[in-house]
């Protein structure tokens, strides 16, 4: 008996001194910098001091570096009652003019003029270079406060990735991208994370309690190549005129996206001098659009899968073709006699994917469209993803797929026409779009991310109606030929054969379609779109372009081709790929 007390005993005291621990590594290694933080605030401002986690790219060497961090500095406030009583209002304002030169009087005497107030705050993200200029001066009547703000190191670079911070109401948080995906992650409001972090070591209920959890989060993005992404989309829009451009980059064997771009862009540490609000948004992951001839390919792996055409397969091109009532033709209207559909590939011709969409059929079409993803989400770590328009294609109506053959009638997103075309370049599976690779918690473990679709379910949106990854699509044998198709469109077509790469074998196909308008189609709006691959039979990277409505040019082939090609060689130079030629 004396023995079970004894246990029971020494039970409890473990058990106690086991609590006692985690309590203590909470406090004084997951906390201790909040509480640093709260000792340095005074009692003017909240008790709750801001902090929240980093974001981190990776280099390519796998090297984290700060993509939103927390910078340190001072609140700058008045005291309006000493100044009045001192009447030191205007000899007060000159001193801070020699620290603050762009400090405007009228900002500064609408807050300072309030005898009876002996608390104004001035300016906020004053940098400590400054403040302790300002400290120097000893200016009865002003005071400095510790302070910490967003801060993003990089400006523009990968804004639309990141996102930013801004208040809605009273309450600060993420309102764009990974700031808003990951915000249960990155906010540091809890401090019984320690009880969330047991909870799933012994529960095993990720789902539910995994995003409890704080940490910091590290991305796939790789910063030069982000970098020379961004630039090459700003040249492209200047030249031409465009609306917007945008592009991925990414790992067609793991859905790892290395560079995620779009122009004009924003500065997240400035967001609030943006006028046009729509500029915030993703359009990569939340816009759709009908792609036009980047589909093509699409169409003739279902086909070659089917095992009713191949390269090789011929058809009597007229030029255009008629059904319910509507006739499509070829960019020229020209037809071309008896072709083969390498031929109508390469020359992009609409008639030969007419051809392969009725040999078939309809309901085959369809399925292997949805199969490849088109119309669904992805499940990609970034809120708002919209899942297309592919609607139509329930129609019995042979138009609806004739059209959709070559790119027009469906609506579809970026990320998915990435995904589509990673299952044609890896040999036949489907990955799952992510940009963000691990959290690293604050109680010191990680967890990989890796494209998993049930991470972040909620702020994504419906991750149940994303395909599954890792699900074959189109057999092996079929990614085999139709890259060899893209393959011989780069060599023998694109730029008149002059974008051949004598070393690296680089899969690819241009896009132009017509921009739907109310009741049709516009006679002069188009968007342009490429989709390609490197090196082609051992792909590293699979890369979508697109620009909306570039002025004074006519095809893809035009604008886009050349960017391309150029960043095929970036990619191969930076990372050093081997040839395969």
């Amino acid at each position: 008996m004396m023995k079970t007390r004894i246990r029971i005993i020494a039970a409890c005291v473990f058990l106690f001194s086991i609590l006692l621990f985690v309590k203590l590594y909470s406090l004084q290694i997951i906390h201790s910098e909040d509480f640093r933080d709260r000792a340095d605030r005074q009692y003017q401002r909240p008790a709750n001091a801001f902090n929240r986690g980093t974001i981190y790219f990776t280099d390519k060497d796998g090297n984290q570096i700060s993509a939103a961090t927390l910078k340190t500095g001072f609140i700058l406030a008045l005291n309006p009652k000493t100044l009045q009583l001192n009447g030191s209002v205007d000899t007060t304002y000159n001193k801070l003019l020699t620290v603050l030169p762009d400090l405007k009087y009228s900002d500064y005497s609408l807050k300072a003029n309030k005898p009876g107030d002996s608390y104004e705050e001035l300016m906020k993200q004053v940098d400590e270079n400054k403040g302790a200029k300002i400290s120097a001066l000893k200016i009865p009547g002003v005071s400095l406060y510790k302070d910490k703000w967003r801060y993003y190191p990089g400006g523009e670079l990968a804004a639309h990735v990141l996102g930013f911070m801004a208040y809605k109401g009273n309450d600060i948080a993420g309102r764009y991208g990974l700031e808003r995906s990951y915000e249960d992650n990155l906010k540091r409001e809890n401090d019984d994370v320690y009880v969330n972090f047991f909870a799933e070591l012994f529960s095993n209920i990720k789902q539910s309690v995994a995003g409890d959890l704080q940490g910091d989060v590290v991305t796939t993005i790789e910063p030069r190549t982000e970098a020379y992404v961004e630039d090459m989309l700003k040249n492209i829009s200047r030249q031409y005129g465009s609306e917007r451009s945008g592009a991925i980059v990414m790992d067609p064997k793991t859905g790892e996206i290395v560079a995620m771009s779009l122009y004009p862009t924003f500065d997240p540490n400035d967001f609030k001098s943006v006028t046009r609000p729509e500029l915030f948004r993703n359009d990569l992951v939340e816009s759709m659009n009908e792609m036009g001839s980047i589909i093509k390919p699409l169409t003739m792996a279902v086909g070659i899968d089917l095992g009713k055409v191949h390269a090789t397969s011929t058809y009597d091109d007229t030029g255009s073709i008629t059904s319910d009532g509507r006739t499509i033709y070829n960019f020229d209207k020209k037809g071309r006699g008896v072709i083969t559909l390498q031929y109508a590939l390469s020359k992009s011709l609409n008639t030969g994917f007419a051809y392969v969409a009725g040999r078939v059929g309809n309901k085959a079409l369809t399925e292997y469209f949805k199969n490849f993803g088109l119309g669904t989400k992805t499940g990609i770590d970034l809120p708002n993803e919209a899942a297309g328009l592919i609607d139509n294609l329930n129609s019995p109506r042979n138009i609806e797929h004739i059209t959709a053959s070559f790119g027009q009638g469906i609506a579809i997103t970026p990320v998915q026409v990435v995904r589509a075309f990673s299952a044609i370049a890896n040999g036949g599976t489907l990955v799952t779009p992510h940009t963000v690779n691990r959290i690293d918690y604050r109680v010191g473990i990680s967890k990989n991310i890796k494209g998993d679709s049930s991470v972040g379910a909620s702020p994504r949106g419906d991750a149940s109606s994303t395909p599954s990854a890792n699900i074959r699509v189109i057999k092996e044998s079929t990614s085999k030929e139709i890259t060899d198709m893209m393959v011989y469109n780069v060599d023998n077509s694109l730029l008149e054969g002059k974008a051949k790469n004598p070393r690296y074998s680089v899969a690819a196909k241009t896009g132009t379609a017509q921009i739907a308008v109310k009741g049709g189609y516009s006679d002069n709006q188009y968007l342009h779109s490429f989709v390609g691959y490197l090196p082609a039979y051992n792909p590293k990277f699979v890369v979508f372009m697109y620009t909306v409505n570039p002025r004074g040019v006519s095809y893809a082939s035009e604008t886009l081709a050349k960017p391309f090609i150029d960043l095929t060689k970036f990619l191969i130079s930076y990372y050093q790929l081997s040839p395969d030629r």
